[in-house]
């Protein structure tokens, strides 16, 4: 058997170039693998997309990968959080790009990749700039937008425990997004406790 263990957090982000796309787990700080966001602080591949319910909160984890200037693109639900100064700042700047999406479809893109569905419809934002742009279908009467699945190259993971062949388990809320984003991404890279 393979062994998928790296001797430090350096090495687990090593092979992650400029240009990716990263899923990070973490709702807020919950879940949020806040050493291997400051092993890529570290490695410095910049010019990267990332995907995440939010953009950080105070200047540690995910707000310290985009204040570190690494961040090209952010794809997210919750732009603006009570503890969030850093992107706000880049933003109103022009300095980041944001793909808005609702939280719920942003779940269901990630899923979608996932399991190998390249698109699929919803009514969440049928009427709102969040559509404009989009394919519009009308099913029983009702508007519904096409949205496409979100892939990754990489998804960076905090779990409780890890088992020899990748499987996970996670603390409570600590779960949120990542057994989605480890589905959508090409490689995970997990944080784990055992």
């Amino acid at each position: 058997m393979i062994d998928k263990q790296f001797p430090s957090v350096a090495k687990a982000v090593a092979d992650i170039p400029d240009g990716a796309t990263v899923m990070i787990g973490g709702f807020g700080a919950s879940g949020s693998p806040i050493e291997l966001i400051h092993a890529l602080i570290d490695q410095g591949a910049r010019d990267l997309t990332v995907i995440n319910n939010n953009t950080g909160n105070g200047e540690v984890g995910l707000a310290a990968l985009i204040g570190n200037g690494q961040v090209r693109k952010m794809i997210c639900s919750f732009p603006r959080s009570s503890q969030s100064r850093v992107f706000p700042k880049l933003y109103r700047a022009g300095e980041i790009e944001l793909e808005l999406v609702p939280q719920g479809t942003l779940a269901e893109r990630i899923r979608a990749a996932g399991a190998g569905i390249p698109a699929f419809y919803t009514p969440t934002t049928v009427g709102t700039v969040l559509a404009e742009g989009k394919e519009i279908r009308e099913f029983d009467g009702r508007p519904f937008v096409l949205e496409p699945w979100l892939k990754a190259d990489f998804a960076l993971v905090k779990c409780e425990r890890a088992d020899p062949v990748g499987n996970l388990t996670y603390n409570k809320t600590a779960r949120n997004f990542s057994p989605l984003m480890c589905m959508a991404a090409k490689t995970t890279i997990a944080q784990t406790r055992e």
